[in-house]
């Protein structure tokens, strides 16, 4: 088993706004799970902006995602590790796709968490093709964005039948 590359410091993550952003405030330092810790550290932001309308909604999850590829890629250069494990950001932001348009109700998002932390770890074709062949800040963005568009689909989907 590999072993799991060093964290930043509290003082570093404090001293570096990309390094805060990118280890999702500090969630991604956790030693085990740090992808899950940091989509629970997404859920009460995602329920914040659950309160926007739709297209104000749309445009914070489209700016994290533009920003979130620069982000991670400079905390893997900062680090010199790609896609460190405590790299979170993704998640935040897959988690915020994952919500998109989500019916009213308080237990939709904790489905969407659930949901987008089965296609992250699962990684279905063709985010795991992604995965293993887009590099940089994109390329450990995108496979979250595709987990989290697959994890809303099947949301969509169960709403559909539910209602």
């Amino acid at each position: 088993m590999a072993s799991f590359p060093p964290v930043p410091s509290f003082a570093q993550l404090v001293r570096s706004p990309v390094l805060l952003l990118a280890f999702g405030f500090g969630s991604g330092c956790a030693r085990k799970a740090p992808g899950t810790f940091g989509t629970l550290a997404a859920l009460p932001l995602t329920y914040l902006l659950l309160l926007l309308p739709l297209p104000g909604y749309l445009a914070v999850v489209l700016l994290a995602g533009v920003l979130g590829i620069w982000i991670c890629h400079a905390a893997s250069r900062k680090l010199e590790v790609h896609d460190h494990p405590g790299i979170v950001w993704d998640e935040f932001v897959g988690l915020w796709v994952t919500c998109i348009a989500l019916p009213a109700g308080w237990w939709w998002p904790l489905l969407g968490f659930g949901l987008f932390r089965l296609f992250d770890i699962a990684k279905p074709w063709p985010i795991s093709w992604l995965d293993r062949h887009v590099h940089g800040g994109l390329g450990i963005m995108i496979d979250d964005i595709l987990a989290g568009l697959f994890a809303a689909v099947v949301i969509q989907l169960l709403a559909l039948i539910l209602s």
